[in-house]
């Protein structure tokens, strides 16, 4: 079967859900409501063959769309911009500013679904209806390996899998503050560990280092061309 045939029998399947192609690689997306994300996910699996689901993942769209860093050329090169206090880049107890724009409908789950006898994969997304507290269908009892992914998205991102046999955080401690992939987690963390001498074990404080900007993969155009011609035009000023 064909991506355009799976797309097409997913829109006959799915009416009212969007169904977007990502094209030349091939990638399906079905996106469906909260509501239809365990019906979706069983006819995935009985009707249309899809008989393991690799992965699950959460998805945080908190300042989805923004960008602090200029990426235009210049004569003095490439600049960027890093004032504010944009997502990620805060410490604990701040907000991120207005540059971090507010998405119409922040958290996400992800389940990323594979047919060997099709040889098809397929990604099935919905997005959780409430993002002070993000829930969504657990998919256990469909696919029964995804127990731990959904554990990590929880870890991680705070979605909570309503009907997950055994909900617990898995990656970090049992008594960790906050969500560490959530964009509003600062990137220095919340506290940091040390062995105090006189207390003769391991104490919490607040980070004692600054928030740190994360770089981004940015791809750019050649400016090597603009930069000597700036460089030229300040020689023949001088």
């Amino acid at each position: 079967m064909s991506t355009a045939n799976l797309a097409e029998r997913l829109r006959e399947r799915f009416a009212g859900a969007s169904v977007v192609v990502a094209e030349p690689r091939g990638e399906v997306t079905l996106e469906v409501a909260a509501a239809d994300w365990i019906g979706a996910a069983r006819a995935l699996r009985d009707e249309f063959g899809f008989e393991q689901c690799v992965d699950v993942s959460g998805v945080d769209y908190l300042s989805f769309g923004s960008d602090e860093w200029d990426t235009d050329v210049s004569s003095e090169g490439f600049s960027r911009g890093v004032e504010g206090k944009s997502a990620g880049r805060f410490r604990w107890g701040e907000s991120p500013n207005a540059a971090s724009i507010a998405p119409e409908r922040r958290f996400a789950a992800v389940a990323h679904l594979l047919s060997c006898q099709h040889n098809q994969r397929l990604r099935l997304k919905t997005f959780a209806p409430n993002d002070d507290l993000p829930v969504v269908g657990s998919l256990t009892a469909i696919w029964p390996g995804v127990n731990w992914f959904e554990r990590e998205a929880f870890d991680l991102y705070g979605i909570v899998f309503e009907g997950h046999p055994d909900l617990r955080r898995i990656l970090t401690d049992y008594g960790f503050v906050g969500y560490p992939f959530r964009k509003d987690f600062p990137l220095i963390g919340n506290v940091e560990v040390r062995y105090d001498a006189d207390k003769r074990r391991v104490v919490y404080e607040p980070v004692s280092i600054d928030p740190r900007v994360g770089v981004p993969r940015v791809i750019r155009d050649d400016a090597r061309y603009q930069t000597a011609q700036g460089e030229r035009a300040q020689r023949e000023v001088k």
